[in-house]
């Protein structure tokens, strides 16, 4: 097994989102990941309404974006923009040619938050596929491990880990961080051929609605045909989970992205 990315920090950059557009060669591919529990949301982009009604859970199919500066306005669903307060505004720059999933999800302490995530669409080599690991969830440290050996250690809120292996089943668990106290699983885990699977690890342990949200970007075997795009989140409300990949979830309340992809990949 090859780690090609090791566990980092991800920036905290607010990003908002346009209506799809043809795209060009600076334009960036853009998905959202709603990981807030218990909190249906509207989401604002420039002044206008990009997704309504966006429930917990749900990752959206990626936009087409042009580069540029994007203002974004999160407020519960219903809410009048002209009254109401937003319960998150935030600016950013979308980097042209990027595939980003933006993640608005539970910081360590539980405070709402929005982090994107750049996803890693490299070519993986023939009969490889690729695992990365996102944990957005009030929760302490973990180990990531497969066959029982950690794979990412020490992954921390909002931190991701990655790495290309075999396709094929491998049998993962969590444990706390620096110990062998599994936290999650076993389970097996498909890693298929050319494709990143991410997985989320989102929700809240305290309130016991820890659940999963997967996202797939398929295209990159060597020498991949078209943009790599993937497709939105599957999600799961098992604690065995099933891609067992991220840290635990923490306790829940406000905020809402979507997209498909969102968020910034570890860096060496």
């Amino acid at each position: 097994m090859r780690t090609i990315l090791a566990v980092t920090g991800a920036a905290l950059l607010p990003i908002a989102f346009a209506a799809p557009a043809a795209a060009a060669d600076s334009d960036a591919q853009v998905s959202v990941f709603h990981g807030v529990p218990d909190l249906v949301v509207d989401v604002y982009a420039n002044g206008d309404v990009i997704l309504e009604d966006f429930e917990p859970g749900t990752i959206t199919d990626p936009l087409t974006l042009p580069a540029g500066d994007y203002d974004l306005q999160v407020f519960p669903a219903g809410a009048d923009p002209e009254a109401d307060d937003a319960a998150i505004e935030a600016s950013a720059t979308v980097p042209a040619g990027a595939n980003i999933t933006v993640a608005a999800h539970l910081g360590e302490d539980g405070t709402p938050t929005l982090t994107p995530f750049v996803n890693d669409v490299s070519e993986i080599a023939a009969g490889e596929g690729r695992l990365t690991a996102r944990h957005t969830a009030a929760a302490p440290a973990v180990d990531v491990r497969a066959g029982g050996e950690p794979v990412f250690e020490g992954v921390t809120n909002p931190n991701e880990g990655t790495v290309d292996l075999p396709a094929g089943t491998v049998s993962a668990d969590v444990a706390l961080a620096g110990t062998d106290t599994v936290a999650i699983g076993p389970a097996d885990v498909d890693v298929a051929e050319g494709v990143n699977t991410i997985v989320f690890a989102w929700g809240s342990a305290e309130d016991e609605n820890l659940a999963l949200a997967v996202q797939t970007i398929d295209g990159l075997h060597s020498g991949p045909d078209g943009v790599p795009s993937g497709t939105g989140g599957l999600v799961s409300d098992a604690l065995p989970w099933q891609l067992a990949l991220v840290g635990l979830a923490g306790a829940g309340a406000l905020v809402l992205l979507g997209g498909r992809a969102v968020a910034a990949r570890s860096r060496d």
